[in-house]
């Protein structure tokens, strides 16, 4: 799905802040249709969908165009801390990178975490930290914890004689029996070839699963 932009106004000769959206989902086949639904009801100017990995940001072309476009006074709008990313270090990072610049962050299932609608001065910036610190760490943990489950899974079924990866081809019989006359030096490779109308690379890759 292409970015979604909402037209919005401007008087004449004055800049206007814009509200961004950023949509994050880590492959295809999740989808988006939960955060677009959070949106309905704001006036969003412009939304970002990005289907990428929430392990750092530099990789995400979307975001970073639209990273390009945000100046003081916007506003940026996420639904969920780990849909902005998953690594506690480039989330800090990168957030107060975006506050520095004078950019506004929402985060929709945290109130706590809008930093348009901070009434508390210095103190609710304190507070603002400290939860997405934590809020970070939370999604970081949670991303190493899948790794390890996914980890503890390969290893289990390595264990009980799963196989990985691509099978390998079975070697035909003629080729084996071929083989053998082969090895004893009763005919040659080419001979070998034009029985099993193989290439050359096949007989060398048959040779090797053999020695193998």
């Amino acid at each position: 799905m292409e970015n979604l932009k909402i037209p919005y106004s401007k008087k004449k000769g004055l800049k206007m802040s814009k509200i961004f959206a950023y949509i994050r989902v880590s492959t295809r086949e999740q989808n988006e249709s939960r955060q677009l639904d959070a949106l309905k009801d704001l006036n969003v100017d412009e939304i970002i969908i990005e289907k990428a990995s929430g392990k750092n940001f530099v990789g995400r072309e979307k975001y970073q165009k639209m990273k390009a476009q945000l100046r003081a006074g916007d506003l940026l709008i996420i639904h969920s801390i780990d849909r902005f990313g998953r690594n506690y270090t480039e989330i800090c990072k990168e957030w107060e990178g975006l506050i520095d610049r004078g950019v506004d962050i929402q985060v929709l299932d945290m109130p706590i975490l809008n930093t348009r609608d901070n009434q508390n001065g210095l103190t609710g910036r304190l507070i603002t930290d400290i939860v997405l610190k934590l809020l970070g760490y939370v999604a970081e943990k949670e991303r190493t914890n899948i790794k390890t489950r996914q980890r503890e899974g390969i290893d289990s079924a390595l264990k009980n004689g799963v196989k990985f990866g691509r099978p390998k081809s079975e070697i035909p019989k003629d080729f084996i029996r071929a083989y053998e006359l082969y090895k004893q030096g009763l005919i040659k490779v080419k001979d070998v070839m034009s029985m099993c109308n193989i290439a050359k690379s096949t007989f060398y890759k048959y040779a090797e699963s053999i020695k193998g």
